[in-house]
């Protein structure tokens, strides 16, 4: 296999350990400095050139996508995807993962329990959104934070309205966030490397401090985690676009709350930690994968006139309930189900013996207007949630 690591920070611990573990393990690996490239689109094909040459073949590429090239650097991966290039992150997931109330709202819509969480502009929604979360205190973040850079913990509100007030002002874009107190100042970070997780460490705040990353000084100890922590983790990574991914949890009185999911996860402090050869996963991870490159499904499926990709519900009352995929009429009208969601469970090329239950969800493949009359009515919210009365501002 040969393999491009992309990164800015070549004698990065975390870029040096994946480049050793390819390396060892007998594959062709270099790394390539992710600003170097250019996209090249004047030809027949989509192209790259590398420091103003024609990018020679590769494989695989293995993205270390630095915050601050975001925009950039996931044009670059999109570039490899559209060369048919594997790559185990996305350039939409790293994108998505990037905005943190992006990915908040992506994984709202999955059951993935989070810590309460809301997004307002206006001054006279501030007191309202605290209430909403829970009341103070409350954790302020801002949208592109990273390293525990820019998440505040406000003890109360008159705080917290200031320091919302103070950012607004200085036009950053911030985050409303029930604290969660049972945490204690301790998170989970699981590494997760295509469908599990290999490795996961618990990090714990030094001091008062109630932000536990490393770089703020906190400590860490390798742990067991339970099914509910991986199985949480995994979907989280997956849902994002990404199939290497640390996922941060906070351990809540009900559960797992994912926190961040973060595209490209350092491997210092978690091989240190669990002493495990994180790296050499991922690069085995890659090479069992690697003759799969990124389809986008819609893109390549919708190019068929009048087909198209759709997700159908099964109400309570459909006539199709307590049918087989097989006799449920579906593939006579020429319909192809991909995928059956049951819950929180996924059943990829459902056979068609599955029995179809109430509140399944099929993803389908098929002639747009075949299943026009089976796509579902749009979702209603349960009820109005009761307006909180107006506070009154008041002016300095």
């Amino acid at each position: 296999m040969k393999l491009a690591i992309l990164s800015c920070a070549p004698r990065a611990y975390s870029t040096q350990r994946l480049r050793t573990a390819a390396a060892d393990r007998g594959h062709e690996v270099k790394v390539l400095n992710t600003l170097r490239f250019g996209i090249d689109l004047s030809g027949d094909e989509p192209d790259l050139q590398f420091r103003g040459k024609q990018l020679s073949d590769y494989d695989a590429i293995l993205p270390r996508i630095g915050n601050s090239i975001t925009y950039f650097g996931t044009a670059v991966v999109r570039q490899f995807e559209q060369m048919d290039v594997y790559t185990p992150n996305t350039a939409a997931g790293i994108t998505n993962s990037r905005d943190k109330l992006r990915a908040t709202q992506i994984l709202s819509r999955h059951n993935i329990g989070m810590p309460a969480t809301t997004f307002v502009r206006d001054r006279a929604d501030v007191i309202p959104a605290i209430q909403r979360v829970g009341g103070a205190p409350v954790v302020i973040k801002l949208l592109e934070g990273t390293q525990g850079i820019g998440v505040i913990l406000a003890p109360d509100r008159k705080v917290a309205e200031a320091i919302i007030e103070t950012l607004q002002s200085t036009k950053q874009n911030v985050l409303i966030q029930r604290f969660v107190k049972e945490s204690k100042g301790r998170d989970i970070r699981a590494l997760v490397v295509g469908d599990r997780v290999v490795a996961a460490m618990r990090r714990v705040a030094q001091g008062d401090e109630f932000r536990s990353n490393v770089h703020r000084g906190g400590s860490v100890e390798a742990v067991e985690l339970d099914e509910a922590f991986q199985e949480t983790a995994v979907r989280a990574a997956q849902i994002m676009g990404l199939r290497v991914a640390g996922v941060d949890m906070l351990e809540g009185n009900d559960g797992p709350l994912v926190m961040e999911v973060n595209s490209s996860p350092g491997l210092e402090g978690i091989e240190k930690a669990t002493k495990l050869d994180i790296a050499g996963a991922i690069i085995d991870h890659i090479d069992n994968q690697v003759a799969f490159p990124t389809i986008d499904v819609r893109q390549r499926l919708t190019v068929s006139t009048g087909y198209g990709v759709a997700e159908l519900a099964v109400h309570q009352d459909a006539s199709v309930v307590g049918k087989t995929i097989g006799d449920s009429g579906l593939r006579e009208r020429d319909i192809t189900v991909l995928t059956l969601h049951r819950g929180t469970q996924v059943i990829p090329n459902p056979r068609a013996s599955h029995v179809l239950q109430p509140e399944d969800r099929l993803l389908c493949f098929g002639m747009l207007e075949e299943m026009r009359s089976m796509i579902p009515a749009r979702r209603k919210r349960a009820g109005k949630v009761k307006r909180l009365p107006r506070q009154p501002i008041h002016e300095d």
